[in-house]
């Protein structure tokens, strides 16, 4: 016994934070430690027999020798009378949310709903346990970059916000390895960055009701996906990339699709080729390395969003663009209907880096049209 004090008094040394014994006549007092950052609760104790233990915490926390300390008069708690660390909060309402006190470190799961929020409160950030952070139903309009160091954070509840983007620098966080799930359904957001796609463990993604003209370019790098929503937005076409993508359930109903006329093809070829464009489709058709320390920055950021040949070669800025019907069961197993009359089909961009390639693959759309 006198080894395990001697074991906890040097664990006490130089770190508590900070002691919270603003009720302690009422039996209750919060410690705070550094290493780990959790907060020890006390509750439902006796005054005198509180003021004794916090008194030796003080001392050890000093250094005091053990022998030194007045650990006599105290009685060790019953495991019925220890309360376990709080893991779980959930807040439904303004009145109820807490505005002078910090939320519980060992918080898992927190959930504030329908409290009015216009920013995300930054006592959150400082929750590193945190698995499911869900703050449905505010007006937060902006997220900011340090939810990206949350690290173990694998649930993300943004439904019926006033979000208008969500930014690169969290695309770039250790959201990276940790998020599996994000709701962004019902906001305001007309577009994704690029790099979004580099949340490669996203399982389940919500997008439903916002007013997106478009989708993430290089969708196909979402191989974890499988429930994907994004049903009542502005979406045109889907990217090409789309097809790469292995779901378990669909939901793309009510936006406004284009009618498919491989046809009448965008054509933004360059004959003959650009200096730039040779060099920029040879750098990715021979998996040339490259990087900001060997190119301009600009350039790199053009190169990840080169666009696929049917013929599996790379283009630049200069191609020929058209959309095809696809069905999208090809890439779900389940799918929503995307309108009213029993559809389940959607239009995707193909893209072609010459004549050739583009009058191939027009010779083959005709010939199945017959």
């Amino acid at each position: 016994m006198k080894g395990d004090t001697v074991k906890y008094c040097k664990e006490l040394k130089e770190n508590i934070e900070q002691f919270f014994t603003r009720f302690v006549e009422e039996g209750k007092a919060t410690v705070r430690l550094k290493e780990p950052a959790v907060d020890v609760r006390l509750s439902k104790a006796n005054a005198s027999h509180l003021k004794n233990f916090l008194s030796a915490v003080r001392l050890a926390h000093r250094g005091t020798d053990v022998e030194a300390l007045p650990l006599a008069a105290l009685v060790p708690a019953k495991t019925s009378e220890i309360e376990k660390p709080k893991t779980k909060m959930i807040i439904t309402s303004r009145k109820d949310y807490p505005l002078t006190k910090n939320f519980p470190y060992s918080l898992e799961h927190l959930q504030a709903s329908y409290c009015k929020l216009a920013r995300v409160d930054m006592r959150m950030l400082c929750l590193k346990k945190l698995l499911k952070l869900d703050l449905s139903h505010n007006h937060i309009k902006q997220l900011p970059a340090t939810i990206g160091d949350l690290v173990c954070l694998q649930e993300l509840h943004l439904h019926d916000n006033h979000l208008e983007s969500f930014s690169v620098a969290l695309c770039n966080s250790t959201l990276q390895k940790s998020l599996q799930l994000l709701d962004l359904s019902q906001n305001k957001i007309k577009a994704l960055p690029i790099q979004f796609c580099q949340l490669q463990e996203l399982v389940h993604l919500k997008l439903d009701d916002n007013e997106l003209i478009r989708l993430p370019f290089r969708m196909g790098q979402l191989s974890q996906l499988r429930f994907l929503s994004a049903a009542r937005n502005k979406l045109p076409f889907l990217p090409s990339d789309f097809r790469k993508l292995s779901l378990e359930n669909l939901d793309l109903f009510g936006n406004p699709f284009e009618q498919p006329n491989p046809l009448v093809p965008s054509i933004q070829l360059k004959i003959p080729l650009t200096l730039l464009e040779s060099a920029a489709r040879a750098t990715i058709n021979y998996r040339i390395p490259y990087g900001h320390h060997l190119l301009p920055s600009h350039l790199c950021e053009d190169l990840e969003v080169a666009k696929t040949c049917q013929c599996g070669s790379a283009c630049l800025t200069s191609f020929i663009q058209t959309t095809v019907t696809m069905n999208l069961h090809h890439v779900a197993h389940t799918v929503v209907l995307v309108d009213n009359m029993g559809g389940t089909e959607a239009p995707i961009v193909c893209y072609f880096c010459s004549l050739t390639c583009y009058s191939q693959f027009l010779d083959r759309y005709l010939q199945s049209s017959r």
